[in-house]
């Protein structure tokens, strides 16, 4: 094998295992949503979810009431060796705050969520918090999140959370936790509980293989 044609394959073999570690399996940023309506590509739990536009782009809105924790479906059922990342906006109304995230298996799976009150990322699942770290959390802006499962060794799987403001994500995990207990098969999701009475909205929703 010539010089060229070496560096030709070894081109084409790194660009294949690239492709492969970031394949998209869902990806909406809602541009071609309709106003005042949910995606069909959505599948709402509950909550008064719909497009609406928003400094000249369109997003999903969950308003500000009622009370209650809110989610929605989107993307291929999987079990592991995935992950979701989403674009999510809050605002603090006094000593209030939203609590956001995402979230993959389902309903009853991991979520990665945001906690201003408690100044905490959180894994949880259901409704129980299993791995925490301090979250410096900024009111009036958009940050992303992403929460990837994948099986580090037969009959365990990990958790990994991060959370960042601006375009750059952050290279390292910031909060992770292990289990034995099989994921169970399930879409991604998102979720708000709109606790200071203002509407949380989402954008960029994405759905991958995990790397």
């Amino acid at each position: 094998m010539n010089k060229l044609t070496l560096i030709g394959t070894l081109a084409l073999a790194a660009a294949m295992h690239c492709g492969a570690a970031e394949k998209t399996l869902f990806k909406t940023d809602f541009s071609d949503g309709e106003t005042g309506k949910v995606p069909e590509t959505l599948m709402v739990l509950d909550g008064g979810f719909s497009v609406v536009e928003a400094g000249g782009n369109k997003v999903l809105e969950l308003p500000g009431a009622p009370l209650d924790t809110f989610g929605a479906l989107f993307g291929p059922a999987g079990t592991t060796n995935m992950a979701v990342s989403a674009k999510i906006h809050g605002t603090l109304k006094g000593r209030r705050g939203p609590t956001f995230g995402v979230g993959l298996n389902g309903v009853a799976g991991h979520k990665l969520m945001v906690a201003p009150m408690k100044k905490a990322l959180e894994i949880r699942k259901e409704d129980s918090v299993v791995a925490t770290v301090p979250f410096d959390w900024k009111s009036d802006s958009w940050t992303s999140l992403k929460l990837q499962l994948t099986e580090v060794k037969p009959g365990t799987w990990k958790l990994q959370g991060k959370a960042w403001s601006g375009a750059e994500e952050p290279k390292e995990w910031q909060v992770s936790t292990e289990t034995t207990t099989a994921p169970s098969s399930g879409k991604a999701s998102v979720w708000g509980n709109p606790f200071a009475g203002t509407p949380i909205q989402f954008d960029d929703i994405v759905v991958s293989e995990a790397k």
